[in-house]
């Protein structure tokens, strides 16, 4: 009797069941992980409730002068409800922010510009105040509008500074400098050309995935980041959260 066969059909059952078995593991691994997180996501949501509600006592003293410039990145898609970055601002008025960073990539919140001003009475543009004054606590709420093409724009512009420097020392009989852009130098020519900002003290990210979406990475160099979901479930407990967390936090700044 020829035992191959037997055998052949043995190893494919075997294998057959080691398939659906792991497919079974695979399922059930995949429900635990959904059940942890719509657990996590109903308390989530139960203490946002409690911390709008003002139950919980330790979230109703914020430190809010900790955060001298906040910065908030939302997804493009999310961005066109202006209804509701308008809500976002006006709960941030409320809570004592005054100055504040919009950033979404393609451009759209800048186009919203005239809307949210016109909603937001207690709100000017950044163009309009003095750098100096951001740093400190003032009267009205300033607004800058951010996208990806100024980064962009910006590198263009402190490149071709560099250039221009370097070149002119060529020609009063220097030489080139042609060591690697250090950051030092990079800094240096962003603020000569007017694109270095103010750097952020908390980045708030809304949208689907955990990235600051292309935010100029030279502005957050300590920047803390959290990330808070889409702007659709956007909810003013969780706001709280994230800003008194972040008053908590003690950075330690490297020399």
């Amino acid at each position: 009797m020829d035992l191959k066969y037997p055998a052949r059909k043995l190893s494919r059952s075997v294998l057959t069941m080691g398939n659906v078995g792991l497919q079974l593991l695979w399922y059930f691994l995949h429900i635990l992980l959904s059940i942890w997180h719509s657990i996590l996501a109903i308390r989530c949501f139960i203490e946002s409730y409690f911390i709008t509600c003002g139950v919980l006592e330790k979230y109703k003293s914020l430190n809010i002068a900790k955060l001298r410039y906040l910065a908030i990145v939302i997804e493009s898609e999310d961005a066109h409800q202006t209804s509701k970055v308008v809500k976002l601002l006006q709960w941030l008025d409320s809570i004592g922010v005054k100055n504040v960073c919009l950033y979404d990539m393609n451009g759209v919140l800048k186009k919203s510009k005239e809307a949210i001003f016109g909603k937001l009475k207690n709100a000017k543009p950044i163009e309009e105040v003095n750098e100096a004054i951001t740093l400190h606590v003032p009267e009205h709420m300033t607004l800058e509008f951010v996208s990806y093409a100024d980064g962009k724009e910006a590198m263009v512009k402190a490149a071709n500074f560099i250039f221009v420097e370097n070149l002119k020392r060529q020609n009063f009989g220097g030489e080139i400098d042609g060591q690697v852009i250090s950051e030092p130098l990079l800094n240096e020519a962003l603020k000569v050309v007017g694109c270095k900002g103010p750097e952020p003290d908390l980045l708030l990210v809304y949208g689907p995935v955990r990235s600051h979406l292309g935010f100029p990475a030279w502005r957050i160099r300590y920047t803390e980041i959290v990330h808070m979901g889409s702007l659709n479930f956007m909810r003013y407990g969780s706001l709280i959260k994230a800003i008194y967390n972040f008053t908590k936090v003690h950075q330690n700044y490297g020399t």
